[in-house]
């Protein structure tokens, strides 16, 4: 059933002063998961129109993260299926739900994953990246309902979206807290990435990570998060930005982006950092692998000195337990690890400033996206991620 989506609609229709015409869905395609661990679905959507506080958004762009191949993995447990994925997207907003104010139709938009209320005690600390309104990221539903959603099946089945977004769909009904405006002349299909990958890399080095000039910092992992890591860490002035990934291509692009050194295992790299730290060990170590065991953790923790920091970006199961430390190292050597959501970006604020040292030329946009798919094509690009062959596969919809 669609939990009175449609009446939902009509009721805010009649209870808006001067809005006199009744609510139209839009038919779309999307891809969808049924159940996991599974493969996505290209099907037949239908997206109802925004309501208050609310964009429908025809997208241009979306990102093939890693965090939705948890989904169809099962490593993360979704709270709705069929369950819209996507999270990292951008587009042109086509529909604008009544009381919305600081958006118009034609806007160029990207979408953050994680929505910022702007009132609640974390965004009130300068801390958006772990707003409240987040609570239902992986149910899929309106952020204050949970039982309210905004995209069906063609026959009217609720379908959750991800992470309130749904960006694996053509077209999508999102609120405007997990909206974010941009300057028209960037292309949308390298703008969508600062919704997710870029953030969160650059985010774990300069601001979760805060790498220092000077600092010996190991990047473990160098895909689609890593590869930004890597580029934040060196444009904060790390003598020694030293990526690991197995994948000998990925190694490549880290050399490309700002990586002083490369090697195919942490221990190499761990090796190496202390032979320039007079056997301490790195400053920082950024955790940003593809699927987060704890044993990563305890390498990064072995592999950084006395006071050294280790921050946990990547994602695995979330029922995994246990990190195979010494904890007394905690306090003998005061080091530290920490987790770090959306590399502790506020992403009202930070999305534009990637963008803004995007189009300065500070930070590389262009070169992150290896391929381009059609929607149909879904999984083989997801195929593409697991066998290394992309840094980031984007899905391009048709204009």
């Amino acid at each position: 059933m669609r939990s009175g989506c449609a009446a939902a609609h009509a009721t805010e229709a009649l209870n808006v002063e001067g809005d006199e015409e009744d609510p139209v869905p839009v038919n779309t395609r999307g891809a969808i998961m049924r159940s996991a661990p599974g493969k996505w679905e290209v099907t037949d959507l239908v997206v109802d129109d925004p309501q208050a506080g609310e964009l429908q958004v025809k997208l241009a762009a979306s990102g093939l993260c890693h965090s939705d191949d948890h989904i169809a993995t099962g490593d993360m447990q979704v709270g709705k299926y069929p369950f819209l994925g996507g999270h990292e997207g951008a587009g042109v907003v086509t529909k604008v739900g009544p009381g919305v104010k600081d958006f118009e139709e034609g806007d160029h938009v990207v979408f953050s994953f994680l929505p910022g209320c702007g009132r609640c005690r974390y965004c009130a600390n300068g801390q958006q990246y772990i707003c409240d309104s987040g609570a239902n990221l992986l149910i899929g539903s309106r952020w204050d309902d949970a039982s309210s959603f905004r995209v069906t099946t063609s026959d009217g089945e609720d379908v959750g979206q991800m992470c309130g977004l749904g960006t694996f769909a053509e077209i999508t009904t999102v609120d405007i807290r997990s909206t974010v405006k941009i300057d028209k002349s960037i292309p949308l299909d390298v703008a969508c990435l600062v919704g997710c990958g870029v953030g969160t890399g650059w985010g774990t080095a300069v601001q979760a990570g805060e790498v220092r000039a000077g600092d010996t910092v190991i990047v473990m992992g160098v895909g689609g998060i890593g590869i930004n890591a890597v580029q934040g860490a060196a444009h904060a002035g790390a003598s020694h930005v030293i990526a690991v990934d197995p994948v000998p291509f990925k190694l490549e692009k880290a050399r490309e982006l700002g990586a002083t050194e490369t090697f195919a295992s942490i221990e190499e790299a761990a090796d190496f950092a202390r032979s320039v730290t007079n056997g301490q060990g790195a400053d920082k170590a950024l955790v940003t692998v593809g699927v987060l065991k704890g044993e990563h953790i305890a390498q990064a923790f072995e592999a950084i000195g006395k006071g050294g920091r280790v921050v946990v970006t990547g994602l695995g199961d979330l029922t995994d337990v246990g990190i195979p430390i010494n904890p007394s190292m905690l306090a003998l050597f005061t080091k530290e690890i920490r987790g770090a959501l959306f590399g502790d970006q506020n992403p009202s604020s930070d999305m534009q400033k990637m963008l803004r040292l995007y189009q300065e030329g500070n930070i590389k946009l262009d070169e992150l996206i290896t391929k381009r798919y059609k929607l149909d094509d879904i999984n083989q690009g997801y195929e593409d991620l697991h066998e290394g062959k992309n840094i980031r596969g984007v899905i391009v919809y048709d204009s």
